[in-house]
Parts: C-alpha cells; structure tokens; sequence
C-alpha cells in the first residue's frame, strides 16, 4: 500500500525532472536523498549524486550503505564551484518561510534577543542566489508558513531569488507560479496529496496563498518507482519523517 511518505519523496523526485547533469542535493532526512536517488534511478539518468560527504557517486546505493563506484572526489573547495557556477540543484528545508519563499533557519523572534536559536545562515543565501532550489517541508502549518519571516536566511523571488522551484509539504505541492504584484511570483498551490482538501492546505498556511480553479491531486509513484523506493529504503526510514 502507498503511504503518504511514498507521494512526498515522488513529488520531491519531480523537482529534478528536467536537470540533466546537475549535482542533485537532498538536505536533511530520508525523503530528499530518496528523492534524487529516485530521480536518477528513473527518469532523470544524468543526475549526479553523491554520498552527503565528499564523493560522487557512481551507483545509487540504498540509505546507510557506503557507494560501491565512486565517480570522483568533490572536496569543499569543488563543491563551492557547483554552487558559484549554478551547477547544484539543492532541496532544503525551512523553519519559516513566506509567500515569495524567503526563508529562516536562523532565529526564532528579534535577531537581538531570539526567542529560539536555529542552525544559522548556513548555506541558505548563496545556495538561494546562485542555483536552482527547492523546499521540503515536512509539517506544513501556520508556524512554517509565516507571512513575514523573523530572518531572511534564503533569499525570495522578491529578493534576487536564482530559481525556486518548488515546495512539497505533507500536505501539498506548491510553486511559485502566481504573479503576486512584486518583482517576483508568489506561492501558488500546485496539487494536493491522496486524501488532503485544498481547504486543509489553505488553513495551515498562514498568508493568502493563490489556489487556482482546478487544483489536482499529487501524483501516486508507478509500479516501477516504488521497486527502486523499496530498494533504496527496505526499512522504511521514509515513513518516520513525514506527518501523516
């Protein structure tokens, strides 16, 4: 049977669609990495992958075990030409983010006394200014989905945003296709997961987000996909992460 987490890592795998060779980065969890390895496995042969510390990878391994074909080495210094060079496509994740998708990982609260501190700037404003990124945002609630950030850590498309692609929630899929009356677009609703309302996804977000007419729903993997997520995560990993 599909879980939900099984929708989630298919809708993150489309965020490549289209990449070619790229380096593709999943951030944080099982689903990003699940989801360029499932991208490469598929549809998007020419992806390249790596093994989260410094070698790509030339077999797509399932989680927790090391490569056994190793590309090349990618030391810091290379990685940083990948990302200067738009040569990184980054799916990252967001403590906050607004309808332009400006986001923060800093602080919660004032920047001089914060309520709650975070990880930092990190890699957010040259990743967000320099190369195509995308969101993965487990728990979508009004908490995340803010109408104005406490710190601008990922730059917005109202911003000098390079290419913000998309956001996938447990909830939903979202761009940022909706013209919004500034420099760039604001968020719009793409697609609702298997057993979601627009109305769920409306109430968790806490700014206007633009619901076209006719929103569908998020595709379900194929038979194919869910062979290779099997492989990949024969544990399940996956189901832990997402908030059903």
């Amino acid at each position: 049977m599909t879980s939900r987490a099984d929708v989630c890592v298919v809708a993150c795998a489309e965020a490549f669609r289209g990449d070619g060779e790229i380096l593709a980065a999943g951030i944080g969890g099982p689903v990003t990495v699940l989801a360029a390895r499932l991208a490469r496995l598929t549809f998007e042969p020419e992806l390249l992958t790596h093994d989260g510390v410094c070698l790509l990878t030339g077999d797509v391994p399932p989680l927790g075990r090391a490569p056994e074909v190793v590309e090349g080495w990618l030391p810091f210094r290379e990685h940083l030409w990948l990302v200067l060079n738009g040569r990184r496509h980054v799916m990252l994740g967001a403590s906050q983010i607004d309808r332009h998708g400006n986001t923060n990982i800093s602080c919660i609260g004032d920047w001089a006394r914060p309520k709650a501190q975070l990880l930092g700037m990190r890699g957010a404003p040259g990743n967000t200014r320099c190369d195509p990124t995308s969101y993965w945002i487990p728990r979508h609630s009004p908490r995340v989905f803010v109408r104005a950030v406490d710190v601008v850590s990922g730059l917005g498309t109202d911003r000098g945003a390079h290419d913000l692609r998309r956001v996938v929630t447990n909830l939903a899929v979202l761009d940022f296709g909706s013209p919004g009356g500034s420099p760039g677009g604001s968020m719009r609703l793409v697609s609702v997961h298997p057993g979601v309302r627009v109305a769920d996804v409306v109430a968790a977000t806490g700014f206007d987000l633009d619901v076209p007419a006719n929103v569908g729903e998020t595709r379900q993997p194929t038979g194919e996909e869910m062979d290779v997520l099997d492989r990949l995560d024969p544990g399940r990993t996956r189901d832990r992460e997402v908030a059903a």
